[in-house]
């Protein structure tokens, strides 16, 4: 179950929002670059290199500045283009502080692949090698201190999510490049040891039972037992797949997993996506969408057709809000970026996922982690580090961090292992009560709660003081 929160979490962060007007498009205009890193830095003997991609926008800068600020985002996992236009915030604080902007794209995402097509050919797992938060981080170190060249110029690293984890590692570890970061949504604390593996589906969870009603929960509970159910003979499985317009009926008890994988995603996305403006993410959805999702399930179905139906209504609002499709794909589709990240769980970024049927909405699922290694294996010939990136970066100890902006919004699942509590009072945490996943980072919209209109003027002071005072 932990991998379909990873893919839920990659597919939410990879969706391109597409913000409509003339305006918006002439602000995210960017030029595309390369830049040369090794292939290894950590290596006196390997001299390979290969180029990473960064996006470029002196547009705002003031020329007859020395100390022009440079506003770096810290490429996570995906195609650094696609941040670059969900990132309105950055672009809007670039503006005011006549920043330059620099999207850099993360090694083995995007078009950054050391070995081009072959980067994640199976059969040459050794390829996989130079695949880690560190070799990232150091290629983002190298760029800056290219891009500075002798000039002292504040940097300011933006992030969410993986991308926040990666400002703040940034900052910690290189506080002599960084002046500051602003890490949103960042579960820097996701990790064996700190945070109960069930947190997520907990969040998940109290996010459905506070849209509408406490029905919604119930009805969704109950279903799971209805979809086995039904699961068990040809004749459920025909209904399932009439009910929910599958475009591949549902043949095996394969197929089942697959769907109640699917449903399970589903749900985890749309909690994390919960804005409070339409948007076009991993499908177009309405404002709020777990209300819409919630308000088809604020009855109580006693039977089973019923309950069928009610449940085909709701996740229709994620899976065909506009009415164009005419049937549901619930085949995962595999590629690069999604390849990525699954090697990455099987190196550094372990972080475990559990689920209690009792106390929340899901099934009961365990955290297992000799099975996660020997899967890890058998793909990828890589044996898994949990506590690696705890002995790197701290994990709760974080009395030493200086500069780092921790922003959280407790609609979102990937809170419960983000920073709550400031370890000092030069690390600032920012709680957004309405705010879903790293919401604060995108453009400003009049719907925008006023909790995230607050906690980007926070923000923003945060930073423009980082700058006056460097």
């Amino acid at each position: 179950m932990g991998e379909l929160i990873v893919r839920a979490a990659l597919s939410a962060i990879l969706g391109i929002l597409l913000i409509t007007g003339s305006k918006s498009e002439q602000r995210f205009k960017y030029e595309i670059k390369e830049f040369q890193v090794p292939l290894d830095h950590f290596s006196f003997l390997i001299n390979a290199t290969f180029n990473i991609r960064y996006l470029y926008n002196d547009s705002f800068v003031d020329k007859s500045n020395a100390r022009t600020p440079i506003f770096f985002y810290t490429g996570n996992e995906g195609d650094i283009e696609l941040f670059a236009q969900n990132t309105g915030f950055l672009w809007e604080q670039a503006e005011k502080q006549n920043a330059l902007v620099i999207f850099a794209e993360h090694r083995y995402y995007g078009k950054s692949l050391p070995f081009g097509s072959s980067t994640f050919n199976t059969s040459m797992p050794e390829h996989l090698a130079y695949f880690t938060v560190e070799q990232a981080l150091e290629d983002y170190a190298m760029l800056i201190s290219f891009l500075r060249s002798d000039r002292q110029m504040p940097v300011v690293a933006f992030g969410g999510s993986y991308g926040g984890m990666l400002a703040a590692w940034f900052r910690m570890k290189y506080p002599h490049l960084v002046t500051g970061a602003l890490a949103a949504s960042a579960p820097i604390l996701q990790f064996p040891g700190i945070t109960d593996c069930d947190i997520f589906y907990r969040i998940v969870t109290s996010v459905f039972e506070n849209a509408y009603n406490a029905n919604c929960t119930v009805n969704i509970a109950k279903s799971w037992k209805l979809f086995e159910t039904l699961g068990g003979n040809d004749a459920g499985k025909k209904q399932i797949s009439d009910a929910f317009h599958l475009c591949s009926p549902l043949k095996s008890d394969a197929d089942l997993k697959k769907f109640l994988g699917y449903i399970d995603e589903v749900y985890s996305n749309l909690a994390m996506v919960n804005y409070p403006y339409n948007s076009s993410f991993l499908a177009p959805l309405p404002a709020y969408p777990v209300r819409q999702v919630c308000y088809y399930l604020k009855d109580l179905h006693a039977g089973d057709g019923d309950l069928l139906h009610a449940m085909s209504s709701a996740l229709a609002v994620y899976t065909n809000y506009t009415g164009s499709s005419k049937c549901l794909d619930i085949s995962a589709t595999s590629n690069a970026d999604e390849a990525g990240w699954n090697v990455q769980s099987c190196n550094q970024m372990v972080m475990p996922f559990c689920s209690n049927g009792t106390e929340t909405m899901f099934r009961t699922s365990s955290w297992n982690f000799k099975e996660h290694a020997e899967k890890c294996y058998k793909d990828y010939r890589l044996t898994p580090k949990p506590y690696d990136i705890i002995l790197r970066y701290g994990g709760r100890n974080l009395e030493a961090v200086t500069n780092i902006i921790f922003s959280n919004g407790l609609l979102d699942p990937w809170s419960g292992g983000g920073v709550l509590q400031a370890p000092n009072d030069k690390v600032f945490v920012i709680i957004l009560p309405e705010g879903a996943h790293h919401l604060d980072l995108r453009h400003s919209d009049p719907a925008d709660p006023p909790s995230v209109r607050d906690a980007r003027n926070k923000e923003a002071e945060i930073i423009a003081r980082w700058i006056q005072e460097f």
